[in-house]
């Protein structure tokens, strides 16, 4: 039933922008504006073949600011998944929060309210959820939530310097730093494989008794 494979399904969820498009601080509001990062499609087609369904969460104030409509957001998240199935990726879905912060909503992230969604939805311990995004803010919604907090070092950010790049994270403890989501989707199958790896070599210890030696 449902529960047996929400307890195996295995995923991420992922801030837009600065993330897997360039962040532009007057929004994304159309498909020309659409600017995928380098390699991070290919990264989330990575995960996926790996066997990690991917998810986005998204805060898209330019709707609540009148900047774009329901249509323009829908026709750059069709593009985004054409252009990621291309790679040979997809997005299991795109959660997004059409408010402005001044409207008070419990969905706008830094709060927990669309990885509450997505938990729900895909019927999954959001504990063993990874969160990766490109800001304080998502680092902030993952704590929230209870994800495991994951900060790409992307032009989102502006130019910190280490010191500055630590202080930040000290905000939220036991978040890692990835230069980019290509370098996250390869450390997190690399210890997929070295998990399974010592497990096998467990089992294998468990099988083996004395008698097995010679």
């Amino acid at each position: 039933m449902r529960s047996d494979h929400s307890h195996s399904m295995k995923l991420v969820i992922l801030g837009r922008d600065g993330t897997l498009n360039r962040y532009r601080h007057d929004h994304v509001k159309s498909i020309e504006e659409l600017e995928p990062l380098p390699g991070a499609l290919e990264a989330v087609a990575r995960l996926n073949q790996a066997g990690w369904h991917t998810v986005m969460a998204t805060n898209q104030a330019g709707i609540g600011r009148g900047l774009l409509d329901m249509a323009s957001l829908n026709a750059i998240h069709i593009r985004l998944n054409q252009l990621l199935v291309e790679k040979g990726g997809r997005l299991d879905a795109a959660f997004f929060c059409p408010h402005t912060p001044e409207e008070g909503c419990s969905c706008r992230k830094p709060l927990p309210g669309l990885l509450l969604q997505i938990g729900e939805r895909f019927g999954v311990q959001l504990a063993s959820v990874h969160m990766v995004g490109a800001s304080l803010g998502d680092l902030q919604t993952a704590q929230a939530a209870g994800c495991m907090p994951h900060l790409i070092r992307s032009d989102r950010l502006g130019p910190l310097d280490d010191a500055q790049l630590a202080e930040l994270v000290a905000q939220v403890p036991g978040t890692k730093v990835h230069a980019s989501l290509s370098a996250f989707a390869e450390q997190l199958i690399q210890q997929e494989r070295r998990a399974k790896a010592d497990a096998r070599g467990e089992a294998q210890a468990l099988n083996t008794g004395p008698g097995d030696l010679t």
